[in-house]
Formats: structure tokens, C-alpha cells, sequence
């Protein structure tokens, strides 16, 4: 079922408060999203045959095709970025398209977007000096001296954009639904779901979790 348009608008609501803090509808899906990865790859994990399975099958087809696109992006020597970047994705994907089942899309809130991208931000940076040390540094410098404000706010822009696009797309999203929902019979919802929940949420996190593996592997090289 999905949320009333004055319910998106209004944001997440608190479901509890945990040490003084609010624990609000978008930190309890995410908890749901992680808790079904997490079964999920405790089942596969425990049913791994020398003949596998549909279920296994498809879990290898997963980790080959994200391990050809790390490699294809990020290189050979970036490999090991892949459980980083496919658990990412994941995450991402089943938070996209938990509005399907009725669950308010926890990528619908800004903090929860910009939690990922400052992920992304820090990640950048922190291998980026790990790769090539305090040089790393002297590119907000170059070409000349004059612009190094100019690079250092290109470089926070990274984590706003990255947040921006992902939190645009999926709340856009939510209200298109509810509109829809409230306007017309119940088979277009359905069929709009498709779209905005199922083919829209794969392709914002395959998006963001592209735009992570560039930034980063240009850190790197």
C-alpha cells in the first residue's frame, strides 16, 4: 500500500527514541533491508554444492557480472573493491524497492542518502592519500595555486550531488505514486510501480554505485 502524499511530504515519522535518539521510519527499513541481505547470505552461505542450484546459480551470476564491472571500472589492482561495492548496490536496490510492499523507500530521506554519499566522500579521500600519500593532496593545487578553492568545493559538491540525485529520484518518485493512487483505478498503480519502484530503484543504485567506483578509482590512479 503506499503512503498518503501528506505522509511523504512530512517526511519519515519516529517510530521510537533509543538513548534520547529518534529512531525514525527510514533507520527501521534500512535495519529490514539489512537484516533480509544478511539472511539471504547466510542461506546461500550455507547451501553451496559442487552442483548448485537456481538460487546458487543466480547468487554466482551476481558475483561474476559484479566483478567484471569492478574490473572493467576500477581495474585488475581495484578487485578486492568488489563485496564493497556489489553489498552497496544491494543495500541501495533493496531500499529503492522496498516501497513495493508498502514500506516507505528509506532513500526517500536525505540523511539516509547522504549517509552513502559521505560513505563515497571519505572513501575517495582516505584512499586516495593511502595511494599516493600527502601527494594526493597537491592535486587541489594544480593547475595553478589560484584554484584550489575552486577544486576543494568541487570536491564537496561530490557528496551533495551524489545524495542529491539519489533522494531527488526516489521521493519523486513516491509522490508521482501517491498521486496516482489517489487518482485512478488500482491496476495503473500497480503497473506504475514497475517503473518507479522496481525499474527506477535499479537503476539509481546501479547509477550511484558506478559514480562511487569512478571517483574512487580516480583518487587511486
Amino acid at each position: 500500500m503506499t503512503n498518503s502524499l501528506e505522509e511523504i511530504l512530512q517526511g519519515p515519522k519516529t517510530v521510537f527514541t533509543l538513548f534520547g535518539f529518534p529512531i525514525t521510519e527510514s533507520v527501521v527499513n534500512t535495519w529490514i533491508v539489512m537484516a533480509v541481505l544478511i539472511i539471504l547470505a547466510l542461506v546461500l552461505r550455507r547451501r553451496l554444492e559442487l552442483r548448485p542450484g537456481k538460487a546458487q546459480n543466480i547468487a554466482e551470476l551476481l558475483v561474476d557480472g559484479f566483478t567484471g564491472i569492478v574490473k572493467s571500472t576500477m581495474g585488475e589492482k581495484n578487485i578486492g573493491f568488489m563485496p564493497y561495492m556489489a553489498t552497496l548496490f544491494l543495500l541501495i536496490l533493496f531500499s529503492n524497492i522496498i516501497g513495493i510492499f508498502g514500506f516507505r523507500t528509506p532513500t526517500s530521506d536525505i540523511n539516509v542518502t547522504l549517509g552513502y554519499a559521505l560513505m563515497t566522500f571519505f572513501s575517495i579521500h582516505f584512499f586516495g592519500v593511502k595511494a599516493k600519500g600527502l601527494g594526493y593532496l597537491k592535486g587541489f593545487f594544480e593547475p595553478i595555486f589560484v584554484i584550489a578553492p575552486i577544486n576543494i568545493i568541487g570536491e564537496l559538491a561530490r557528496p551533495v550531488s551524489l545524495s542529491m540525485r539519489l533522494f531527488g529520484n526516489m521521493l519523486g518518485g513516491s509522490v508521482i505514486m501517491a498521486l496516482i493512487s489517489g487518482a485512478v483505478a488500482l491496476f495503473v498503480p500497480a503497473v506504475a510501480s514497475i517503473y518507479f519502484d522496481l525499474f527506477s530503484g535499479i537503476l539509481q543504485s546501479f547509477i550511484f554505485t558506478m559514480l562511487s567506483m569512478v571517483f574512487i578509482s580516480l583518487a587511486k590512479d
